[in-house]
């Protein structure tokens, strides 16, 4: 009986040691596009404007409750101004979807893919990931904080990496006519 119960005793034990040391498996988390926002807000010498644009999809990726990885898929031609209305707030969407900024009837979607992801915080997470605008990608580091099935992020983008120079002082505009090279992106995702 008791070589019996020992035999037993370390069968359980192995079974539970193998089992813990088992890698564990990743888990995607959908995000919810509807209600997941992306709002940008671009700058100019005396003022700015303040925008949204949509989500297509995106997906978290976790390990034991970690954040390891991600990927979005942004629709370009959704890009609207929250801050006009009327004639200028058409002008404004018109010259930001033509080819002087991000020519949306070429290059539909934006894309970014995280590629690397370290915690900073209990919560908090330092990403870098490939950022995809008018088919040019380039590397971009910020931050994300995650609560529950909510996550948020905001990301300072330079556009002039991405041949987004009208405006530009870099390229030729009058300082009295220029708009700022970065803007930001404000991002609440829900999943």
């Amino acid at each position: 009986m008791k070589k019996g119960i020992l035999s037993l005793a370390i069968a359980l034990f192995i079974g539970f040691t193998a089992t813990a040391t088992e890698p564990i498996e990743g888990e995607t988390k959908e995000v919810n596009a509807e209600t997941s926002t992306v709002t940008w807000k671009a700058y100019k010498v005396g003022g700015s404007h303040v925008g949204t644009v949509d989500l297509n999809s995106g997906a978290l990726m976790f390990e034991a409750d970690k954040l390891t990885g991600g990927e979005f898929e942004v629709n370009m031609t959704s890009l609207v101004s929250t801050d006009l209305e009327g004639e200028y707030k058409g002008k404004l969407e018109g010259h930001l979807k033509s080819d002087d900024f991000f020519g949306v009837e070429t290059h539909a979607t934006a894309k970014l893919v995280f590629t690397s992801v370290e915690a900073s915080g209990k919560n908090s997470y330092e990403v870098t990931g490939d950022l995809t605008i008018k088919g040019i990608t380039k590397p971009v580091t910020f931050d994300v904080s995650i609560y529950g099935s909510k996550a948020t992020a905001t990301l300072k983008i330079d556009r002039t990496n991405y041949d987004v120079k009208y405006g530009s002082t870099l390229f030729g505009a009058a300082a009295d006519k220029a708009i700022y090279d970065e803007f930001d992106l404000v991002v609440d995702l829900e999943f």
